[in-house]
């Protein structure tokens, strides 16, 4: 039989938030692999697959998740990474790979799961869809993403300020991915743009640490990296305006 390896989105933190499907491929897995950025650190993939699986079938694999400026670094990581856990396949038939969000929206499974490929041949590789963090941060704070024929953009501000001033000067709502770091330049793209006021900005959702603030708060501090940001467009057009 083939080895499997499954993509499994397990929601932004939140353990309720976890589809029904997702726990069942986590429990249906031999084992249940959560990315760390060190092994003896207890992620947020981790923290919510504990609530369906037992300790002693999840297995840390330290992946690089924050290198940017090492290529090498960077490479090695992932090499390593993606022998591990194709090493867990050879002695398992089933493998999990627990992401927060979706694992196929800025996920570690993708690189993961290329890697697994080419090391693993006849590898079938599968994904199961996970809530991702705009939609948690759309319904706890109200806002809807999109209405009628709005376009809806996703950004990372991790590839700069601009990306995101580039999509504020567009229609629709914008959600900007990672923008902790940059909250300070995300604020002033924001005011420029004349979307300040409705915009909102979350982070650590469904967890004891939730912050759901408006955008006009922010004061340019440092917020935790995986903050999330969501800019309606002005909507001035009433019910079913934008039809």
């Amino acid at each position: 039989m083939s080895s499997r390896l499954i993509g499994v989105g397990v929601g932004p933190g939140d353990p309720e938030l976890v589809t029904v499907k997702g726990v069942n491929a986590l429990r249906a897995a031999d084992v249940v692999v959560v990315p760390v950025m060190d092994s003896g650190e207890r992620g947020r993939a981790e923290a919510t697959v504990a609530h369906y699986v037992s300790a002693e079938k999840i297995v840390r694999v330290v992946f690089a998740l924050n290198e940017r400026s090492d290529r090498v670094r960077r490479e090695a990581a992932w090499d390593a990474a993606g022998a591990r856990v194709a090493e867990l396949l050879g002695r398992h038939g089933s493998v999990a790979f627990a992401t927060i969000g979706d694992p196929n929206v800025y996920s570690t499974f993708t690189y993961l799961a290329q890697t697994i490929a080419e090391l693993v041949p006849g590898v079938v590789v599968e994904t199961v869809p996970g809530i991702t963090a705009m939609q948690d941060l759309a319904a706890r704070s109200g806002a809807v993403l999109t209405e009628g024929t709005e376009p809806l953009t996703l950004v990372p501000v991790t590839a700069g300020a601009a990306v995101l001033e580039e999509a504020l000067a567009g229609p629709g709502t914008v959600v900007a991915y990672k923008f902790g770091r940059q909250a300070a330049e995300v604020a002033g793209a924001l005011a420029r743009a004349g979307r300040l006021e409705d915009a909102v900005w979350g982070s650590a959702l469904g967890l004891p640490e939730e912050s759901v603030r408006p955008a006009a708060e922010l004061n340019g501090s440092p917020l935790p990296y995986l903050s999330t940001l969501i800019a309606p467009p002005r909507r001035d057009g009433g019910r079913g305006g934008k039809l």
